[in-house]
């Protein structure tokens, strides 16, 4: 196994969760909210989830400059050198890229990086140490960037997908393809070949691994690389450099994953749920046996199946006669939609961002 002292953790927290609106706000988006009623929020139980294997002053956050304050608020044992702010939006390549700069640069230029979105729902934690400190061990020993993948209980459409290749160890293949949210014919396939894993979002790569391939596959980046380096290494503050704008907008997944020849993939053995939008939301998390999923709300419900609730703790939901409805309410916004169309969610957001209901 790699050394734990050169295992980093890198917590991507800047996104503002749009299809969950209008719960998830940008003001407050959804990894800053204790959804499920645990006493945690999403933020607060990734970082708990990889403190169990990973030394506290090896987590890093980064977020958007706009969530700092919340972040010192939800994580106050977190240092605030283990903060990065970035100051504006350029997904989250940029963030894995300047993520790495400053480990490497100031930390260690060895290190084995685990990158997790701040968002997901994690089952069987054990599972996921272990899972996570093989694929650890696999990219200190590996020239090539690892992803996680998860065996599919049913054809979501709403789901990446990553087709396994050769295998090259047990538990781990090389990548044969990526594909993003696929029509459900293309998903039923996909089930039914066995060739194929839900895409977690979360991977793995030694930082020096990570920094050549950014040089290779993004071209911006043979600037901008040595650049930002030289600036981290005359500098005792971890702070993102000033060249973080001209950063290309990309996410890691187009960026530098697909399309790469030197990507593997590792067979996960956890519980995962995307907190991504209702419909999947739904799907993942418990219900009663009417199907109806409260979220930390309280709900008298009559001859009603399948819906979803959120609202303020002091506010009650009294429902009769509906089914398959999203009925949620934050910062004095209701919205209620069928929860199968997120056209229509998408089009009720867009609309109170045009009238000036929300900001």
């Amino acid at each position: 196994m790699a050394q734990i002292n050169q295992n980093y953790c890198l917590i991507l927290a800047g996104g503002v969760g749009s299809r969950l609106w209008p719960m998830s706000t940008v003001e407050c988006p959804k990894q800053f909210q204790d959804i499920f009623g645990t006493g945690r929020t999403l933020l607060q139980q990734t970082y708990d989830r990889f403190l169990r294997f990973i030394q506290p002053d090896h987590i890093y956050v980064s977020t958007c400059q706009d969530y700092l304050d919340i972040v010192r608020q939800q994580l106050p044992d977190i240092p605030e050198c283990q903060i990065i702010k970035e100051p504006l939006r350029r997904g989250t390549l940029a963030s894995v890229a300047v993520g790495s700069l400053i480990i490497a640069a100031q930390r260690d230029a060895q290190a084995n990086v685990v990158c997790s979105p701040a968002d997901q729902w994690i089952t069987d934690e054990s599972a996921f140490q272990t899972d996570v400190l093989n694929g650890l061990d696999f990219v200190a020993h590996s020239d090539g960037l690892l992803t996680m993948g998860l065996c599919p209980t049913r054809p979501d459409t709403e789901y990446g997908y990553i087709q396994m290749g050769d295998q090259v160890k047990p538990g781990f293949s090389k990548v044969k393809s990526f594909t993003e949210k696929p029509q459900r014919d293309f998903a039923e396939m996909f089930m039914q070949s066995g060739e194929f894993l839900w895409n977690v979002g979360l991977f793995m790569f030694n930082v020096q691994v990570m920094l050549r391939q950014l040089t290779k596959q993004v071209p911006a980046y043979e600037v901008e690389l040595p650049r930002m380096m030289r600036e981290l290494a005359n500098s005792t503050k971890r702070e993102v450099p000033e060249f973080f704008a001209a950063l290309p907008n990309l996410n890691i997944d187009y960026g530098v994953l697909e399309g790469n020849e030197n990507v593997y993939v590792e067979q996960a053995h956890y519980g995962w749920a995307d907190i991504g939008s209702w419909t999947s939301l739904h799907i993942d998390k418990p219900a009663d046996t009417s199907r109806n999923l409260l979220l930390n709300s309280q709900s008298i419900l009559l001859e009603s199946e399948g819906n979803i609730i959120r609202l303020p703790k002091d506010h009650v939901a009294v429902v009769g006669g509906l089914n398959n409805f999203v009925i949620a309410e934050e910062g004095g916004v209701l919205m209620i939609c069928p929860k199968d169309d997120l056209q229509m969610m998408r089009r009720l957001r867009n609309e109170a961002h045009l009238k000036n209901v929300v900001k």
